[in-house]
């Protein structure tokens, strides 16, 4: 099945339009219901509560228009489990996510419900040999992949601390992976990106600073799995199998970057890292004179190279690649070392 130009752009204004009128109705139903993201502890950086449910604008923006081509456009049964696979996952952890919104859940059940879904997800894109860069080796392959799910899921849920942070970041890696899936013609993954990226364009017209509401663990947690199974299930065409490896990290390097500041802080004050705090790259680019506008812009900025290096890689030819690579990785460990040596709290 061919999907045209026409049709991609078609899937991101559906999308961008759905989100952004959802989102005033989510933000209505959360203020009635009162669901607010209130600022009662210390990590928390904003003065008024803030309704919560914006996951849910976006899950439902993602799930109605992806549901509604798929039916119009194709209807097989083979693309059904393919998009299912996908997306069934991601909803059952934005159903946990919303639980974890209106109840707070402690981070246990969560990463839990996280390691389950990444071990199904992992079975089944290696049965259906749909991983990207597969390692000849099923067993590594499982573990690389459960991993990786896990780790983005929570890298997004840490990334999410910043009026409009979490979800222009995610817009620029989806973007980017539309784009390499695109020139890959891997038209599935191209089009749920566009998707992805529609979704979060809308959903910014309400997060953006100062945020009106926010997307909340339900949102966090279903645009984790679904960027990190899209992302594993990317197929480069890089001529090296590490530029190949190489090419989902750069995508996410930001969050990553992140939540690997967040956790290595935490453990050297000793604390959990699952606790909250101020240590997040946003916090740090405030306290070193940033506002939180240009903080979140700044994080936007910073994932957009590491996503344009990420677009060069199968543009270029090997030794090409390996440049490129390497110049990313270098940026990264000296942004990582500046961010690791401000102050914590």
């Amino acid at each position: 099945m061919q999907i045209s130009n026409f049709d991609y752009i078609l899937l991101f204004v559906a999308t961008f339009a759905v989100v952004g009128v959802l989102t005033p109705i989510a933000r209505k139903i959360a203020i009635r219901q009162e669901v607010f993201d209130a600022p009662n502890v210390a990590h928390k950086t904003h003065k008024e509560p803030v309704p919560y449910l914006g996951g849910v604008a976006i899950i439902l923006g993602i799930g109605l228009v992806s549901i509604a081509a798929f039916i119009v456009r194709d209807g097989s049964s083979k693309n059904f489990w393919l998009e299912t696979s996908v997306m069934g996952p991601a909803l059952i952890l934005g159903i946990i996510g919303l639980w974890d919104d209106l109840r707070n859940l402690p981070p246990l059940p969560r990463f839990i419900a996280q390691t389950a879904a990444g071990i199904f997800t992992s079975v089944v894109l290696i049965a259906a040999d749909t991983v990207g860069t597969p390692t000849s080796s099923r067993f590594l392959d499982a573990v690389i992949t459960t991993l990786w799910i896990v780790g983005i899921c929570n890298s997004i849920n840490f990334f999410d601390n910043v009026d409009g942070g979490a979800a222009g970041t995610i817009a620029v890696s989806s973007t980017a992976l539309a784009i390499l899936a695109f020139n890959g013609d891997q038209y599935l993954i191209t089009a749920l990106a566009t998707v992805t990226s529609g979704a979060m364009i809308g959903f910014l017209l309400w997060n953006k600073s100062p945020a009106r509401i926010y997307m909340g663990d339900a949102g966090a947690l279903f645009l984790g799995i679904l960027i990190a199974t899209l992302t594993i299930r990317l197929h480069p065409d890089a001529e090296t199998k590490w530029t190949s490896f190489a090419t989902p990290i750069l995508l996410l390097a930001v969050p990553i970057m992140d939540t690997s500041v967040a956790v290595i802080t935490r453990l050297r004050r000793k604390v959990s890292p699952f606790q909250g705090g101020r240590d997040h790259l946003s916090h740090r680019l405030v306290r070193a004179g940033l506002s939180r506008p240009i903080a979140a812009v700044t994080l936007w900025a910073l994932s957009g190279f590491f996503a344009l290096g990420a677009i060069l890689i199968p543009l270029t030819h090997k030794s090409v690649e390996t440049v490129i690579v390497s110049i990313a990785a270098v940026v990264w460990v000296v942004i990582f070392g500046f961010f690791i040596r401000t102050d914590d709290e």
